[in-house]
């Protein structure tokens, strides 16, 4: 049994301003390059290390309106960052980034970040908290001591660079394989796929709702993914793939794919959601890099 970690670091933990910008620049960098006196959430990417601050271009102006950040300030020079992104039709917050620098302060200075994190939601009723991590650098544990479950693991694949892409498939061969965009009305058969999809423990705890399914747009993140709030997309696009019988009612859908087209030099993203019999794959040149994230949540207490 692990005892509940007390604070050592004398800093304090305050709101980000503009003029931390150069500041916190720099400390995602340090952060992101694997330091031994760093600590981080780690990112799922390849290629050079990529912080908050080189991932979004200047994003003090790029974040969206709910999202917050604090920082951790001890003698006048910032030590730590927290960035979270508030989810703007669910009650939802999701940690993006939890960065400090200090290997012997580094542990507390981000449990204090979380904390204080925690306390703010609160104030504002937030439902529920999400972080997806590397499972290294104690993060696990860290966010374990302040009431996260885990839940899940996720693995990131890529398709490789050098790989040529296949070519796109006329409009009339994707109606005759009944691929079509989807619209608002496949909410319904959307939540039954992703319920056959999904361990049900996994389905409760992320507790989608049909209002969540009938949402299409460039915000759509449903599903969840460890990817999606780290990234800004361009579009959005999600196709479904009717199955052959229909099922009962003739709604039934054999499998979803949604498709992120990303802003300047960021990934695009794919995320593919099918029923368990279904080969949703197949050869397309995706391969593991060794971007294995854990996924927690933590619940508000019941008031």
């Amino acid at each position: 049994m692990s005892a509940l970690r007390t604070p050592r670091s004398s800093g304090k933990v305050r709101p980000a301003r503009l003029t931390d910008l150069a500041a916190l620049g720099e400390l995602s960098r340090l952060c992101q390059s694997d330091s031994a006196d760093t600590r981080s959430l780690g990112l799922p990417v390849n290629g050079p290390p990529i912080g908050v601050f080189s991932l979004f271009r200047l994003p003090l102006g790029a974040f969206r309106p709910n999202d917050l950040m604090f920082v951790y300030e001890e003698e006048g020079r910032i030590a730590g960052l927290v960035r979270v992104e508030r989810e703007a039709v669910r009650d939802e917050w999701t940690i993006v980034e939890l960065d400090a620098v200090g290997m012997a302060d580094a542990g507390d200075i981000r449990y204090r970040l979380i904390q204080q994190l925690l306390r703010e939601g609160a104030k504002r009723a937030a439902a529920r908290f999400h972080v997806a991590c590397a499972d290294a650098d104690g993060n696990i544990e860290l966010l374990m001591q302040a009431g996260f479950m885990r839940y899940g693991e996720e693995h990131v694949l890529f398709r490789a660079v050098d790989r040529d892409l296949p070519e796109p498939w006329p409009e009339q061969r994707a109606v005759g394989c009944r691929i079509r965009p989807t619209t608002s009305l496949d909410a319904l058969p959307l939540s039954r796929l992703y319920s056959q999809a999904t361990p049900a423990p996994v389905a409760r705890l992320e507790a989608f709702r049909l209002a969540d399914w009938e949402r299409q747009g460039t915000h759509w993140r449903v599903p969840r993914s460890s990817l999606t709030p780290i990234l800004r997309f361009a579009d959005v696009e999600g196709f479904v793939q009717a199955s052959a019988d229909g099922g009962k009612d003739g709604t039934l859908l054999d499998g979803f794919v949604q498709i992120g087209v990303a802003k300047e030099d960021q990934p695009h993203y794919l995320k593919i959601v099918a029923r368990p019999e279904i080969d949703e794959v197949g050869d397309v040149g995706f391969r593991p890099r060794g971007h294995r994230r854990a996924n927690l949540a933590r619940r508000r207490p019941p008031s």
